[in-house]
């Protein structure tokens, strides 16, 4: 039965109810009766037909608690309480799908925001066609007003674009030649043309929309806990509704025990909160993957942050090239011939600073070896090339003297990578690279701590220098540097076995096996990479840790609401099932009280659709810091 259905048929027993109750005033009794029972009957069949499909699949639902008590209220001639209570009933299933529906309005506006149209360059010719009919590889134009229609690279021009579909980010991203641009954003102001790369339902915009449709499906334990207390606790009632009718041969009083214990109110208590809270989340760029994530996510009291694209902006720079025995740039060109063929963030460093220099990079490497977390190895022009970190030297036999070792230390102490080039078993120079912090990860930490999280770690596979450089500016309590992937990964389960729940947060790529071994994975989704996407439990889409301190907070107050709900749907309920006990409470005004009870749980769920973190820290106080430990 859709939402307008039920309003129709609760508008229309609300007004055979208002009619029933003019005609008892004027005492037209059986008039007055006979739409009582048109009333009770509109209203109580789509009740009854439900129950019975429930039965059909071997479920006992409310509906059937409620069928009986109305069925029952009508062989007595309780006309005004079978009425009431079929007519409450409705009235509380209509209010209760309507405000599910509202907290859901998160991902209708993602949908309601998707394009339908591009225009693409085909042939010479400008043509409008539908996003369906769009082609890899298509040249998309897009100005001021428009919705774009697919991800990809801006080859011409320049545009100011809100990407809050994406980020929750309301201020327009800046957008010149080579940026990538996201299916569902819209271009504030400017003109660019961009080379289509994902089209459909591969664009990070439908992603989103089917990962928040996934997890506002998904049931946490709570409420699998609660449909199966449910099936079972149906059938126990009707038992005990058996029992107390053959104690006490009132069936009134055994109709009102009825309907008073339907845990209405608990079975909604769960998903109405779990729903309101990913809502939340995927308003402000902060994608969580499930009811089950939002529970683990309460909990987590380590955090694990890997240093480079997570801590730090990603977008790391050369800032020297020092050569012992060659041209600087003669250096520089053949390390970034070795590093094309690289997907390391480093090395793809080295390559744009080359490209930017204009220098020429002809020759192509052979045997190419990367070697996973410490560099790679290469031969061009018949030369065997050795590029990466101090251990990868050591490892490959590779003498580093004082004197370079001390230049390297320099570097390295005033927060540089030191990238050493060895050609031929000899290092011929050092390239020093550095990436900037995340002008927002030292106030999200703050807030981490200041929300409950005991610990932080760093783990990274950079030199300690820099990492405990990073790690002091930040306060992060324990940093673990030139660590492997492998080693992360082991890091993490040993803080698993002495007990702690530990997200870890990295970038999605380098980081996928921590970021699945931890028990909750997060990652910097801003970069659209479906790694990111797949891997993690938890994604960013703004790149931006102050993200993280939400969705911490944001699940922490989601698992508190629907604790509240919980409690106040079984405390209602014993306090009834006590006035009817005492004789206080009966069958129409205690139908009266459950649905009210119900309206005020998805009330008070619905809350969570408007939550801010800053509500939570905002009469805390900034935590001290403790003492760091380097390794």
């Amino acid at each position: 039965m859709t939402g307008k259905t039920k309003l129709s048929i609760t508008a229309i027993t609300g007004s055979l109810l208002a009619v029933a109750f003019i005609l008892y005033l004027v005492g037209l009794q059986q008039p007055n009766k006979i739409v009582l029972v048109i009333s009770t009957v509109i209203a109580g069949y789509p009740i009854l037909i439900k129950a019975i499909q429930a039965l059909r699949m071997k479920a006992f639902s409310i509906e059937l608690l409620v069928s009986i008590a109305i069925v029952g209220a009508l062989y007595i001639g309780e006309y005004v309480e079978s009425a009431i209570v079929s007519f409450l009933f409705l009235f509380g299933a209509y209010l209760e799908a309507r405000t599910l529906e509202q907290t859901r309005s998160s991902l209708r506006k993602l949908i309601d925001m998707a394009p339908l149209e591009a225009t693409v360059l085909r042939d010479g010719e400008r043509r409008t066609l539908p996003v369906d009919d769009v082609l890899v590889g298509d040249l998309v134009v897009i100005q001021s007003g428009e919705k774009v229609a697919v991800d990809g690279k801006v080859v011409s021009g320049q545009a100011f674009i809100n990407e809050a579909a994406i980020t929750g980010e309301s201020v327009p991203a800046n957008k010149r030649t080579d940026d990538t641009v996201y299916s569902g954003t819209i271009l504030d102001h400017g003109y660019i043309e961009i080379i289509a790369e994902k089209i459909g339902d591969d664009t990070t915009f439908a992603k989103i929309i089917e990962l928040v449709e996934e997890a506002q499906e998904s049931k946490t334990k709570t409420e699998k806990f609660l449909e199966k207390f449910a099936n079972l606790y149906t059938p126990a009632i009707i038992v005990l509704s058996v029992i107390v009718y053959l104690f006490t041969w009132n069936i009134e009083f055994t109709l009102t025990f009825l309907v008073i214990a339907c845990p209405g109110a608990l079975v909604i208590s769960a998903p109405v909160s779990i729903v309101a809270g990913i809502g939340n989340g995927a308003k402000n760029g902060v994608l969580i993957k499930g009811g089950e994530i939002m529970e683990k996510l309460a909990k987590v009291n380590t955090v694990v942050f890997d240093k480079t694209g997570t801590l730090t902006k990603g977008r790391p720079e050369v800032t020297n090239v020092k050569s012992f025995t060659m041209e600087e740039n003669d250096l520089l060109r053949v390390v970034a011939e070795a590093e094309m063929v690289s997907e390391h963030h480093l090395g793809q460093t080295i390559v744009k600073e080359a490209k930017a220099r204009s220098l020429s990079l002809r020759n192509k490497p052979d045997n190419a070896e990367i070697i996973k977390g410490n560099g790679i190895r290469v031969h061009i022009a018949g030369q065997q090339l050795t590029v990466g970190n101090r251990k990868l030297m050591m490892e490959s036999g590779i003498l580093i003297s004082p004197e370079i070792d001390i230049y390297a230390i320099e570097r390295e102490k005033l927060g540089n990578t030191a990238i050493f080039a060895a050609i031929e078993g000899r290092v011929e120079g050092i390239i020093s690279i550095a990436d900037q912090i995340r002008p927002e990860a030292a106030e999200a930490i703050t807030k981490l701590r200041a929300a409950g999280i005991k610990q932080f770690y760093m783990l990274t596979g950079d030199n300690r220098y820099t990492a405990e450089l990073v790690a002091s500016k930040l306060g992060i309590d324990h940093v673990f540097a030139e660590m492997l992937p492998e080693d992360k990964v082991s890091k993490i389960q040993e803080l698993q076995d002495a007990g702690k729940h530990v997200a870890m947060a990295g970038d999605g790529i380098n980081d996928a096996p921590a970021i699945a071994t931890a028990d909750i994975g997060l990652a910097m989704g801003g970069s659209g990479s479906d790694v990111a996407m797949d891997t993690a439990d938890v994604v960013l889409m703004a790149d931006k840790l102050d993200q993280f301190a939400h969705a911490y907070s944001l699940a922490q107050t989601t698992v508190r609401n629907m604790k509240q709900n919980t409690f106040f749907a079984v405390g209602t309920v014993v306090l009834l099932l006590l006035g009817v006990i005492l004789q206080k409470v009966f069958l129409a005004s205690g139908m009266f009280i459950h649905e009210l009870s119900v309206l005020i749980v998805i009330l008070n769920a619905v809350r969570l659709v408007r939550y801010t973190s800053e509500q939570r820290h905002r009469n805390k106080s900034t935590a001290s810091l403790p003492v760091r430990e380097v390794v």
